[in-house]
């Protein structure tokens, strides 16, 4: 297990290649181990600082992987660390592969039922050789506990293994956080990368993505969802980071 993590700003964050990451999670699956992965970035990052609740949810998961560039960059600037960006949009098809592989039944949890009949037509083609165990789309409300309960029943009657959620955060996370030591089965809150992987939405040219642009790319897709938390979120992670930078310095 990667049980190694250093402190980025307002997470614990594991570090390690991207191959043991996508490893990791592929033996969770095949032990039908009850656990959850974060995938992380600026955004869930300030939104943990800003909720320490939420803050507790991301730490105490089983893994959190660095996904946005950012953090890379402050693995490399806080701690020395040259670490593997492990982003949800690469993770995801290559969970997806290795599930093939491996015989591991996967579920995804999450997103319109348009979103999931496209995944489902998605899967088939990529991914021949894969089982999916079942698709749900829950109500825009929250569920009842006899509506909880049924979720549960049918995720693990199903026999899944690997549960892919697309809720978005932080909600995703609330989520698998209270699904832990019910639902038997990893947990990975993927978010946006579902909608990207099956062509709903383009991910940002690769440029972009090196030069830690992603989120602008993005914003030119979404400007009236995302203009305001960008915005918000950008600045605070710039502040967090100058803050913890210089506050290394004076130690030093």
């Amino acid at each position: 297990m990667l049980n190694n993590r250093k402190q980025i700003l307002s997470l614990s964050v594991n570090y390690g290649t991207y191959k043991q990451f996508i490893d990791e999670i592929i033996l969770l699956s095949i032990k039908k181990q009850s656990s959850y992965v974060c995938v992380a970035n600026v955004h869930m990052l300030v939104e943990a600082h800003n909720d320490k609740g939420f803050q507790d949810i991301v730490n105490g998961a089983d893994m959190v992987t660095p996904d946005g560039m950012p953090l890379v960059k402050v693995f490399k600037s806080l701690h020395g660390i040259v670490q593997d960006r492990v982003a949800g949009m690469n993770m995801l098809p290559d969970l997806l592969k290795e599930a093939e592989a491996n015989n591991v039944k996967v579920y995804f949890y999450g997103g319109t039922q348009k979103m999931l009949d496209l995944t489902n037509e998605y899967c088939k083609k990529a991914f021949p050789g894969l089982t999916v165990a079942g698709l749900y789309s829950p109500p825009f409300r929250p569920l009842s506990e006899e509506e909880n309960q049924g979720v549960i029943d049918t995720i693990n009657n199903s026999g899944a293994q690997l549960v892919f959620v697309a809720l978005g955060c932080p909600k995703q996370e609330r989520w698998m956080a209270s699904m832990k030591g019910k639902v038997n089965a990893a947990m990975v809150g993927v978010g946006g990368a579902l909608p990207v992987m099956i062509g709903l939405q383009k991910r940002a040219p690769l440029l972009m993505q090196k030069l830690s642009l992603e989120w602008l790319f993005r914003l030119g897709q979404e400007p009236k969802r995302l203009m305001k938390r960008y915005m918000v979120t950008n600045t605070t992670f710039i502040v967090l980071f100058a803050k913890a930078y210089f506050a290394k310095g004076r130690h030093k």
